[in-house]
């Protein structure tokens, strides 16, 4: 049995990886989780533990001037400070939660070509967080690097709310085409647990097996809670003239998604497809 320490208490990632794990596989891993709000973790013997993963950061809050200092201090500054923790208290793998905000792309397909160039405080932190942990890497320290996509789930925060809320109040709703990548929290889950299991380094990018419709996603999530929502074909010019202007419509409504390719791992992660996701989710 592998011990796993989560760096971010409370956090809806970590919290829901251990929750799985310690559901589903009770003999792979035995977790604890050290807050990393005050300074005492610093005092903390990680030498006990064979993984850390580090998922203490900020997101999901609009970025100003005025807290623009705090992304690079807590998703840069942190993150590498710990990681360099975690390597001199001889620890094998560090597992970083980085973004698919490093390559600042609102819409397109993300290959393996694809630049990195973030535009927020956001995606610039966590990829020059990246670049300071990489830089540890040896032959007795391995780091996994994830870059996901939209992740979504019970009790989860973000655009998935404003979908929700949509699918609950509305009877109709336009048909937009569209296509975006996607990963349910229980398909992250599960991937967490093989790089574990597998003791993997590199970067990866999971994402759900099929890409998501997000007109249809909102249809699955008004049908999830008992309510039937028509999709209305003949609009979709009008919520892309809105995307030009409102950066929440482009991000949900618009075309962004990682190469499938890019996704591929030798084991199966994907353990519910986008339906499934959705039912589990409104439960």
């Amino acid at each position: 049995m592998k011990k796993v320490l989560i760096t971010g208490a409370n956090s809806y990632i970590g919290t829901s990886v251990e929750k799985y794990i310690t559901e589903h596989y009770p003999e792979e891993c035995k977790f604890d989780t050290v807050d990393m709000r005050d300074e005492s973790w610093r005092e903390k013997n990680f030498s006990v533990y064979d993984v850390v993963f580090h998922v203490a950061g900020i997101a999901h809050q609009k970025e100003t001037k005025e807290n623009s200092d705090s992304y690079y201090k807590i998703n840069r500054d942190l993150a590498i400070e710990v990681a360099q923790k975690v390597k001199a208290d001889g620890v094998r793998q560090f597992i970083f939660l980085s973004s698919m905000s490093i390559y600042g792309l609102l819409t397109g397909r993300i290959t393996k070509y694809t630049p990195l160039k973030p535009k927020t405080h956001y995606g610039k932190s966590k990829l020059q967080a990246e670049n300071g942990i990489v830089s540890l890497v040896d032959d007795s320290f391995k780091v996994c690097i994830l870059r996901p996509p939209m992740i979504y789930g019970k009790c989860c925060k973000g655009n998935y709310l404003t979908l929700v809320k949509f699918a609950k109040k509305l009877k109709f709703f336009p048909y937009v085409k569209n296509e975006r990548s996607m990963l349910y929290i229980e398909n992250l889950c599960e991937f967490v647990r093989l790089i574990i299991a597998n003791e993997e380094s590199g970067v990866f990018f999971p994402q759900n097996r099929e890409y998501t419709n997000t007109s249809r996603m909102v249809q699955m999530i008004a049908a999830a809670n008992g309510k039937k929502l028509h999709l209305v074909h003949g609009f979709g010019w009008a919520v892309k003239f809105l995307g030009l202007f409102t950066k929440l419509v482009k991000k949900a409504f618009g075309n962004l998604t990682y190469d499938k390719e890019m996704s591929v791992y030798k084991d199966d992660y994907c353990k519910y497809i986008l339906a499934q996701s959705i039912e589990e989710t409104e439960k």
